[in-house]
């Protein structure tokens, strides 16, 4: 013992010093970064608009990193454009000779792309022309907006689906069995009852969405319990759901008697959603009440994550379960929950495709792969329901535009423009080295599970 730690004994000058000097150092470090913080801060009130514009375009902050992967996958898209077009390719034997010839043609095979990629899914100025000519209805105008509108309801509440467990550290790659199970779950309730509008539609909704929980709800519940990682249970339980549906098709109570092929009977007209083509002025358009329920829902997910207390420990488990678990939240119920309302929110989608979509009735391919791009969804919109809105409504803008562009380039181009998107997305430390963006404060986010 020293004689400045010895009882009764009050601490010289030099043991002060020393003992300041040891404080500074520890917190030499946090002083600094709040010096720099405070500096970064007084130095963007000091520059214009223009100056502050410019190092937010530069920098790979999350915004930027989304708007650079869309035009990067856009830019390689057009390239994939050339190279698949054989009179494109044709053009540059000559190039040296009459560059004009190689350049103007490919130009008119990417704009002709993602010109003919807009008309089908927001508008067709040629289809306005005629509007304004009186050639054509207003419903015709709207047309490639409403299919836009009707393929992205159920791809927003995929994304959500998937959004929703990114936020509390988990990965339901297992959305497209939840969907087919909401599906299932909306399909019978719509053609097994007979009831009027107001009761039966949001009794298929609601068994749709229960339908989705309660197959969510197990592999959160297999992680909670035994510890079983949620991507191996969850992907196995898209098989599952997969050839339930196809069980489920051939029993006497589902199968439509009428039918020689595997489908159930029909949903009743008092379980469908409502149309915008119920009103006159727009005969023809596919667009129903689907699109309503996918935004009100997103609010309320927006809702649950920023203000409840439960989506505070989804939060809170997503980014650290171990220090949650020290401060007294339940991390096993907390998982079940997030995967239970994860699937909920898959057989919503589920519900919206059977109810408001062609042919109103269970077929062995009615889910498509919603679930699936669900995960492309959650991702661009960075798991957040207000981007998740977007990304769905970009990609129901491209999956509209591509079925009207099906004579004109393959259906595939727009799959390969998602997973390009996807890639970068994905890996933002790539489009950061590939534009020469700065780092932003805080380094680089990404929108992962954890216990990878």
């Amino acid at each position: 013992m020293t004689d400045a730690d010895k009882p009764g004994r009050a601490p010289d000058d030099d043991t002060l010093d020393d003992d300041l000097d040891d404080e500074t150092q520890a917190d030499e470090p946090e002083v600094q970064a709040a010096d720099a913080e405070a500096k970064q801060i007084e130095e963007e009130r000091r520059r214009g608009f223009g100056a502050t514009f410019i190092g937010y375009v530069t920098t790979a902050n999350t915004v930027m990193v989304t708007v650079y992967s869309f035009l990067l996958s856009m830019v390689i898209g057009g390239v994939l454009v050339i190279v698949s077009d054989p009179e494109v390719r044709g053009t540059f034997g000559y190039f040296f000779s009459r560059p004009t010839d190689a350049l103007s043609a490919s130009w008119e095979a990417v704009s002709g792309v993602y010109t003919g990629l807009f008309s089908g899914a927001i508008l067709n100025f040629d289809t306005l022309d005629r509007y304004f000519a009186d050639d054509a209805t207003l419903a015709q105008v709207l047309a490639p907006l409403s299919e836009t509108l009707t393929y992205s309801s159920a791809l927003i509440l995929a994304g959500l689906a998937v959004g929703l467990a990114f936020r509390a550290g988990l990965f339901n790659i297992g959305a497209q069995g939840q969907v087919i199970m909401g599906v299932v779950g909306a399909g019978v309730v719509g053609f097994a009852l007979g009831l009027p509008l107001w009761l039966h539609l949001p009794l298929a909704i609601l068994a749709g969405g229960v339908a989705g929980f309660l197959f969510g709800a197990v592999p959160g519940a297999l992680k909670a319990w035994t510890g079983a990682h949620e991507v191996i249970t969850s992907i196995m339980l898209n098989y599952v759901a997969l050839y339930a549906l196809g069980w489920i098709l051939t029993s006497e109570f589902v199968r439509d008697p009428d039918k020689t092929h595997a489908i159930s009977k029909e949903v009743a007209d008092t379980a469908t959603l409502p149309r915008l083509s119920e009103f006159e002025l727009f005969t023809g358009l596919r667009v129903n009440l689907g699109i309503l329920v996918a935004i009100a829902v997103a609010v309320g997910v927006w809702w649950l994550l920023s203000k409840s207390t439960l989506g505070y420990r989804m939060r809170a488990v997503g980014l650290n379960a171990n220090a949650s678990k020290t401060a007294g939240m339940s991390v096993s119920s907390t998982y079940i929950t997030t995967m239970g309302l994860a699937g909920g929110l898959a057989g919503l989608a589920g519900a919206v495709t059977v109810l408001g979509i062609h042919p109103y009735a269970l077929t062995h391919h009615v889910a498509g792969e919603i679930g699936f791009d669900g995960i492309t969804v959650a991702l661009l919109g960075r798991a957040k329901p207000g981007g998740i809105v977007a990304a769905g409504l970009l990609f129901g803008a491209m999956r509209a535009g591509a079925s009207t562009m099906q004579s004109v380039i393959p259906l595939d181009m727009v799959t390969l423009l998602q997973a390009l998107i996807v890639i970068f997305i994905a890996a933002p430390a790539l489009v950061k080295a590939m534009l020469h963006l700065k780092v932003p404060t805080g380094g680089l986010a990404t929108s992962t599970a954890k216990g990878w």
